[in-house]
């Protein structure tokens, strides 16, 4: 529509379709308006006024009721009905006197009625009326698309902004969760293992798409807090004592009060995490004791995604487990460790489970970023 408002502008002389099935009549009225500086084009039925009107996009219409075939009636309604043609302007030109006619052709759509013989001065005062009111409308079209391209535009610039700024939260994330790395060579394949064993959860559980996707993002900074523990608590190769265990727990709300106060989306939902992906469903988890749905359901998930995947890990306390036996560990933790709707939905993608712990091993961290 802006194109067709800018070739008009350029044409400048609005162009009149004249639609009569006597070519006597179609010659008066071209010889009236062409002086005029009027373009003029013409059709000698309904059928030929709709292609015409099709290919050059007219002004204004003058139209017989009275032609074989498809008569001034059905011209107007199929005109008035499509798209295209439904602000141009149809001034009914026709010998008949009859008010019914008159009314019908208003009824349908027609603009204006006119009889024949026409007086040449009126037909021109209301030609001329009725193209300032089309060309009002033409451009309060054309500002409206206009307004929508700017607004498209902005909205593109707007949706580049945000993956710009996505991706720097999420190599924010990368630099973040790296730093367990250096303090622990199996973290890193840890992280990338348990975050999409808990996107592939997630998804099973009917979450959002959205949710989904945050979850995968917020799901490696579990464990952020664990840099504030020290190394001989953090790498310790046997059991830990008590007052170690004491200090180990705390990673929970160092993590969380590290992402404290973001307002990004997978940067809050990792402070949820971190601070509850150590409770247990019968309550017996750490830090707060919660038990049941009282837990966070990103932290039911990551969970048992944590607990599946350091058990088939070797770590410096232990080696790792078949995942037979860690399937039955978790079997065995379903309604005490884990919520039993999370452990249905754990089971239920089990063949991807086997297909994540098989195919992320050794590969870096930077793959989860680079296959989503």
């Amino acid at each position: 529509m802006k194109h067709e408002y800018q070739q008009m502008v350029a044409n400048d002389s609005p162009l009149i379709l004249v639609v009569d099935d006597e070519q006597w009549n179609r010659k008066l009225m071209d010889s009236m308006l062409t002086p005029l500086g009027y373009r003029v084009d013409l059709a000698a039925n309904g059928e030929e006024a709709l292609r015409k009107a099709a290919a050059v996009a007219p002004d204004a219409i003058l139209l017989d009721l009275i032609m074989p075939g498809m008569d001034g009636f059905e011209t107007t309604r199929r005109l008035k009905e499509d798209q295209r043609f439904g602000q141009i302007p149809i001034i009914i030109v026709t010998a008949s006197r009859e008010e019914d006619s008159r009314i019908r052709a208003l009824e349908i759509g027609a603009d204006d009625f006119l009889t024949k013989p026409v007086n040449r001065s009126e037909l021109l005062a209301r030609l001329r009326n009725h193209l300032k009111l089309k060309a009002y409308q033409d451009r309060l079209l054309y500002h409206q698309v206009e307004l929508e391209e700017k607004v498209a535009e902005r909205t593109r610039e707007l949706r580049q902004s945000f993956e710009k700024i996505k991706e720097a939260s999420l190599e924010t994330i990368q630099r973040l969760t790296r730093a367990a790395e250096y303090r622990d060579e199996d973290t890193g394949d840890h992280i990338q293992r348990m975050s999409l064993l808990a996107a592939a959860v997630a998804r099973r559980m009917g979450l959002e798409e959205q949710v989904v996707e945050n979850l995968l993002y917020a799901t490696p900074m579990h464990d952020i807090g664990k840099i504030g523990i020290p190394d001989r608590i953090l790498t310790k190769p046997g059991k830990l004592d008590p007052g170690e265990w004491k200090i180990m727990k705390q990673h929970t709300l160092i993590g969380a009060r590290i992402l404290e106060g973001s307002t990004i989306g997978f940067l809050r939902l990792g402070k949820v995490i971190a601070l509850t992906h150590h409770e247990r469903w019968d309550g017996s988890g750490y830090p707060n004791g919660l038990a049941g749905k009282g837990i966070p359901l990103v932290g039911r998930i990551v969970a048992i995604a944590d607990v599946f995947d350091a058990l088939t890990t070797k770590r410096p306390y232990k080696e790792a487990f078949s995942l037979q036996k860690s399937f039955s560990i978790i079997e065995e933790g379903n309604g005490s460790h884990f919520d039993p709707s999370v452990v249905r939905a754990f089971f239920s993608v089990q063949d991807e489970v086997v297909d994540i712990q098989e195919r992320y091993q050794e590969k870096g961290f930077s793959r989860l970023f680079e296959m989503t």
